[in-house]
């Protein structure tokens, strides 16, 4: 092939320095082109001067001999990628049977090193056909044992393959000593957790690990206390799997928590997977003090501590105090937001008697003062807007005239732009019309208002009064006495207490419609020349010949014996505004009504 590529180099069709590159593909059989990708070479056509390559999107794509040499990179035999294209069955086998044979030909054809994602990019889903995170678990296990392999403990940083075998004992030592801080260092002490089956002198390495961890906790307790107390648990941890007694003198989990003035801060600090742990021993630490200082610190802490430290005081028999301390932080809007979107996530029935309109009020506050603290954005501001049920939660058992002020708060606040604050609205208005007006700004239409009478009146307002009074709160003891009885998944008691708490609400946001748009009256003096409201009309049913009388009066008098009808009825609909001598027609309940209207009366006199 280079005698062929020497003649084409004589007669000046291709330079002199093309010659290697074209002997190296020609020898390769396989390419890589920066825009087409990897391809197969399939001729080497010396007289025409050009390559044939078959990529992906190209099959048999011809190429000049010059350009090619300047514009491909060869690609070896052994290549993974010149192997899928070879002999992807063969690959197949080897993920199946030989996951380190495979996951080495990957890294030797990248250099000896590969990242976890550019070895599942070139193996999925060609070769791993399978579920690969679990093939690469299993895979994992394999290259943590075998010393030709150095497996990264950060997800980014390459896997490598060594020619030279180093044992998995002298891997995690050398790992560990390298570690610069605790922080890094007690990464490193896990994965030596989660080896010493495999290695070869556990003693050594676990009294080197527990020697070292002990004086970095010792000069971090003051300084760093919440990566001394995550080490102290490291530690122990270390210590309790692999049987060694503790060290005379080295710090405890009580020696830490002692010094400490904000726990809730450290314990932020702090991974989350091991908050419950840190506040037992916290707990432990300190059994005089600890529910106490919890509950002082609460308020400082972020929504997933909240819950941890909630869980505590609820097992140990506080939660009494926990209600009063959110009561208060509530009451006085001091809540954080972080302690906010807790109690908003929570919102369980245990919390039943807390949340309540004044709970959004403080919400809005919180979020206000969090402006003021530059933050990027607000996570209890995002909840709210997300979650489609809290509002209505929160408000659905106030009065009409708190929901009002309510909605006249979040009208006027910064927190939200203007269409999540309509979307908000919405959400209110759709549970509770009566505040449409106030909303719109429209106070004036007349359709909106209930003409009623005085004792169908007084009759909506002591049934409206009994509901508040009486019978909520009669429910709410009823839901607190079934909450006790334990396991609510089966407890039919609260189940029925909670489907009767949904009905009374329904019919006092109803009621408060209503007698928001009441207006009362004793329907004297009305008008005679038409039929209107507090008059008796004598009509005559001119499809049976026979006479009737009605008296139309307000929206919830209703008396058929008597013929007493609303004029929101559709006989009155049909008679209102009509005079002596008119011809009505009008449909009623699927049948044909023709009345003619003989005379017009007042209902009462004065």
């Amino acid at each position: 092939m280079k005698e062929e590529f020497d003649k084409l180099v004589a007669a000046g069709r291709i330079g002199r320095q093309n010659v290697a590159p074209l002997i190296h593909l020609a020898q390769c059989g396989f390419c890589m082109h920066r825009s087409w990708g990897f391809g197969k070479i399939t001729t080497v056509d010396t007289v025409a001067g050009r390559l044939t390559i078959d990529f992906a999107n190209r099959p048999g794509h011809s190429m000049d001999l010059g350009f090619a040499a300047d514009s491909l990179k060869p690609i070896p035999a052994d290549h993974i990628l010149a192997r899928k294209a070879s002999d992807l069955n063969a690959l197949h086998e080897m993920a199946a049977l030989h996951h380190l044979e495979l996951i080495r030909i990957v890294l030797e054809s990248y250099g000896g090193k590969a990242t976890l994602e550019q070895i599942q990019t070139v193996l999925v889903p060609d070769v791993i056909t399978e579920d690969w995170r679990k093939w690469w678990e299993m895979a994992k296990k394999e290259l943590k044992k075998n010393g030709h392999f150095l497996v990264p403990i950060k997800k980014n940083d390459p896997v490598v393959y060594q020619a030279k075998e180093i044992s998995l004992q002298d891997r995690v030592m050398v790992d560990f000593r390298a570690a610069k801080g605790l922080k890094a260092r007690l990464i490193v002490a896990q994965e030596l957790i989660k080896s010493l089956a495999d290695l070869t002198d556990v003693k050594t390495a676990v009294s080197e690990a527990l020697n070292a961890l002990n004086a970095e906790i010792a000069s971090h307790q003051r300084t760093q206390p919440a990566v001394a107390l995550e080490a102290i648990y490291v530690r122990d941890n270390l210590r309790q799997v692999s049987d060694f007694p503790a060290q005379e003198g080295e710090v405890t989990f009580e020696n830490v928590w002692r010094l400490i003035a904000n726990p809730g801060e450290v314990l932020d600090q702090m991974p989350s997977a091991i908050h419950k742990q840190a506040l037992q021993t916290f707990r432990e630490a300190l059994p005089e003090q600890w529910s106490v200082i919890l509950l002082n610190s609460i308020n400082s802490m972020s929504s997933k501590l909240c819950s941890e430290v909630s869980r505590l005081l609820i097992g140990e028999g506080k939660f009494e105090a926990l209600k009063l301390a959110l009561t208060r932080l509530i009451s006085q809007h001091l809540a954080s937001s972080e302690l906010l979107l807790w109690l908003a996530r929570e919102r369980t029935d245990a919390f039943a008697d807390i949340l309540g309109p004044e709970v959004f009020r403080a919400m809005l506050s919180a979020i206000e003062r969090d402006q003021f603290l530059d933050k990027k954005s607000n996570r209890l501001r995002d909840f709210i807007l997300t979650d489609q049920e809290l509002i209505v939660e929160l408000i659905e058992s106030a009065d009409l005239e708190i929901i009002k002020d309510m909605t006249r708060t979040l009208q006027l606040s910064p927190s939200f732009d203007d269409m999540d604050r309509r979307s908000l609205l919405a959400r209110i208005v759709k549970h509770f019309p009566a505040i449409q007006s106030m909303i719109s700004g429209d106070h004036s239409k007349q359709e909106t208002h209930l003409v009623v009478s005085w004792d169908s009146l007084e009759r909506r307002r002591v049934e409206y009064n009994e509901l508040v009074h009486k019978k909520i709160p009669a429910n709410s003891k009823e839901i607190a006495i079934a909450r006790s009885y334990g396991d609510l998944r089966e407890n039919h008691e609260y189940k029925a207490a909670k489907e009767m708490q949904k009905l009374l609400l329904r019919r006092k946001s109803e009621l408060e419609t209503d007698l928001a748009r009441s207006r009362g009256t004793d329907f004297l003096n009305p008008r005679l020349d038409v039929v209107n409201i507090g008059t008796r009309v004598n009509v005559t049913d001119l499809i049976t010949e026979h006479p009737e009388t009605f008296t139309v009066l307000g929206a919830w008098d209703f008396d058929l014996e008597h013929g007493i009808i609303s004029y929101l009825s559709p006989i009155a609909q049909a008679l209102l505004n009509h005079a002596i001598g008119d011809v009505i027609e009008f449909e009623l309940e699927k049948a044909r009504k023709r009345y003619r209207v003989e005379a017009i009366a007042p209902y009462k006199t004065a």
